[in-house]
Protein backbone atom coordinates (compact mmCIF):
# COMPACT_ATOMS: atom_id res chain seq x y z
CA UNK A 1 0.00 0.00 0.00
CA UNK A 2 1.20 3.26 -0.95
CA UNK A 3 1.41 6.29 1.12
CA UNK A 4 -0.21 9.54 0.77
CA UNK A 5 3.10 11.51 -0.24
CA UNK A 6 3.68 8.68 -2.56
CA UNK A 7 0.10 8.73 -4.33
CA UNK A 8 1.35 13.03 -4.69
CA UNK A 9 4.55 12.09 -6.00
CA UNK A 10 3.42 9.58 -8.69
CA UNK A 11 0.74 11.69 -9.52
CA UNK A 12 3.27 14.55 -9.96
CA UNK A 13 5.48 11.92 -12.06
CA UNK A 14 2.51 11.17 -14.12
CA UNK A 15 1.92 14.81 -14.55
CA UNK A 16 5.44 15.64 -15.70
CA UNK A 17 4.91 12.61 -18.62
CA UNK A 18 2.11 14.24 -19.80
CA UNK A 19 3.37 17.70 -19.69
CA UNK A 20 5.82 16.04 -22.29
CA UNK A 21 3.13 14.21 -24.18
CA UNK A 22 1.76 17.40 -24.56
CA UNK A 23 5.41 19.10 -26.13
CA UNK A 24 5.01 16.45 -28.60
CA UNK A 25 1.98 16.55 -29.82
CA UNK A 26 2.31 20.34 -29.94
CA UNK A 27 -0.24 21.65 -27.77
CA UNK A 28 2.03 24.19 -25.71
CA UNK A 29 -0.34 25.71 -23.49
CA UNK A 30 -1.22 22.42 -21.96
CA UNK A 31 2.41 21.44 -21.51
CA UNK A 32 2.53 24.89 -18.71
CA UNK A 33 -0.75 23.58 -17.67
CA UNK A 34 1.01 20.42 -16.65
CA UNK A 35 4.09 21.47 -15.56
CA UNK A 36 2.26 23.46 -13.05
CA UNK A 37 0.45 20.33 -12.01
CA UNK A 38 3.60 18.19 -12.10
CA UNK A 39 5.40 20.87 -9.26
CA UNK A 40 2.22 21.65 -6.88
CA UNK A 41 1.87 17.81 -6.69
CA UNK A 42 5.04 16.95 -5.82
CA UNK A 43 5.51 20.17 -3.21
CA UNK A 44 2.37 18.63 -1.89
CA UNK A 45 4.03 15.20 -1.74
CA UNK A 46 6.83 16.81 0.42
CA UNK A 47 4.13 19.07 2.31
CA UNK A 48 2.06 15.61 3.48
CA UNK A 49 5.67 13.67 4.22
CA UNK A 50 6.47 16.84 6.67
CA UNK A 51 3.59 17.10 8.43
CA UNK A 52 1.90 14.12 8.33
CA UNK A 53 -1.37 16.14 6.85
CA UNK A 54 -3.45 16.62 3.95
CA UNK A 55 -1.71 19.14 1.84
CA UNK A 56 -3.49 22.90 1.73
CA UNK A 57 -5.79 22.98 -1.09
CA UNK A 58 -3.88 25.59 -2.60
CA UNK A 59 -2.48 26.23 -6.38
CA UNK A 60 0.00 28.86 -5.57
CA UNK A 61 3.63 26.94 -5.86
CA UNK A 62 5.65 29.89 -4.09
CA UNK A 63 2.96 29.44 -1.43
CA UNK A 64 3.10 25.62 -1.23
CA UNK A 65 7.06 25.87 -1.07
CA UNK A 66 6.46 28.16 2.16
CA UNK A 67 4.25 25.57 3.72
CA UNK A 68 6.96 22.76 3.07
CA UNK A 69 9.32 24.88 4.37
CA UNK A 70 11.60 24.91 1.62
CA UNK A 71 14.15 28.37 1.01
CA UNK A 72 13.93 28.77 -2.54
CA UNK A 73 16.45 30.98 -4.59
CA UNK A 74 15.34 34.15 -6.17
CA UNK A 75 15.44 32.46 -9.97
CA UNK A 76 13.60 29.15 -7.99
CA UNK A 77 10.69 31.73 -6.85
CA UNK A 78 10.57 33.56 -10.15
CA UNK A 79 10.25 30.66 -12.18
CA UNK A 80 7.49 29.38 -9.65
CA UNK A 81 5.25 32.41 -9.73
CA UNK A 82 5.30 32.45 -13.30
CA UNK A 83 4.35 29.01 -13.50
CA UNK A 84 1.61 29.37 -11.64
CA UNK A 85 0.03 32.13 -13.14
CA UNK A 86 -0.28 29.54 -16.31
CA UNK A 87 -2.29 27.42 -14.06
CA UNK A 88 -4.76 30.57 -13.21
CA UNK A 89 -5.15 31.47 -16.80
CA UNK A 90 -5.67 27.72 -18.53
CA UNK A 91 -8.80 26.97 -16.51
CA UNK A 92 -10.95 29.80 -17.53
CA UNK A 93 -11.96 30.15 -21.24
CA UNK A 94 -12.19 33.76 -21.65
CA UNK A 95 -8.25 34.24 -20.92
CA UNK A 96 -6.94 31.05 -22.69
CA UNK A 97 -7.29 32.85 -26.11
CA UNK A 98 -4.76 35.76 -24.79
CA UNK A 99 -2.15 33.78 -22.99
CA UNK A 100 -2.25 30.93 -25.86
CA UNK A 101 -1.18 33.82 -28.30
CA UNK A 102 2.38 34.12 -26.72
CA UNK A 103 2.83 30.20 -25.93
CA UNK A 104 4.75 28.63 -28.23
CA UNK A 105 7.02 25.97 -28.76
CA UNK A 106 10.37 27.97 -27.33
CA UNK A 107 8.28 29.18 -24.11
CA UNK A 108 7.04 25.14 -23.67
CA UNK A 109 10.66 23.61 -23.78
CA UNK A 110 11.62 26.32 -21.99
CA UNK A 111 9.42 25.71 -19.17
CA UNK A 112 8.96 21.94 -19.89
CA UNK A 113 12.79 21.96 -18.97
CA UNK A 114 12.85 24.20 -15.79
CA UNK A 115 9.86 22.53 -14.76
CA UNK A 116 12.17 18.97 -15.05
CA UNK A 117 14.95 20.67 -13.05
CA UNK A 118 12.86 21.54 -9.97
CA UNK A 119 10.75 18.52 -9.86
CA UNK A 120 15.09 16.76 -9.61
CA UNK A 121 15.53 18.92 -7.08
CA UNK A 122 11.79 18.50 -5.18
CA UNK A 123 12.29 14.63 -6.08
CA UNK A 124 15.68 14.40 -3.88
CA UNK A 125 13.56 16.39 -1.04
CA UNK A 126 11.03 13.26 -0.46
Amino acid sequence: MTTIPQQWAERALYDLDTAKAMLDSGRYLYVLFCCQQSIEKQLKAIIAERTQEFPPRIHQLVRLAEKASLELTEDQTKFLRKLSSYYIQTRYPEDIADIGKGVDLNLAEMYYEGTKEVFEWLSSLI
